[in-house]
């Protein structure tokens, strides 16, 4: 059964756009090589960035963060230089799903 993970971020000002370009080639990365079944981004009305991102199992989750080499991608640095505060991940297992996947109009930035 797959596991999701909630990572939570407060944002310097004035680096929303830094941060959330990072986030997406960094989480695009991970999801090519350590085969996370991917994530979404979401800004908060708390002024927090929230991600949840959906994963095989928790063994692909430490492997990818252990061995991968993944974070060593120059996004990366770039999304923690526009990090103030990093929330504890909090780690869900999914019991009743009914998500679907966006209408491939509403997928990607926003303006």
């Amino acid at each position: 059964m797959s596991i999701a993970i909630l990572y939570r971020w407060r944002v310097r000002p004035g680096y929303e756009a830094q941060f959330r370009q990072a986030w997406v080639e960094g989480t695009a990365l991970i999801h090519q090589r350590c085969g996370s079944f991917g994530a979404r981004l979401h800004e908060g009305e708390d002024g927090l960035f929230w991600s949840y991102a959906l994963w095989p199992d928790e063994e692909c989750r430490q492997r990818c963060f252990r061995g991968s080499g993944v974070l060593d991608h120059p996004a990366f640095p770039r999304m923690q230089e526009a990090v103030a505060e990093h929330f504890k991940e909090v780690r869900l297992e999914p019991c009743d799903d009914l998500l679907q996947p966006l209408p491939a109009t509403t997928r990607g930035n926003k303006p």
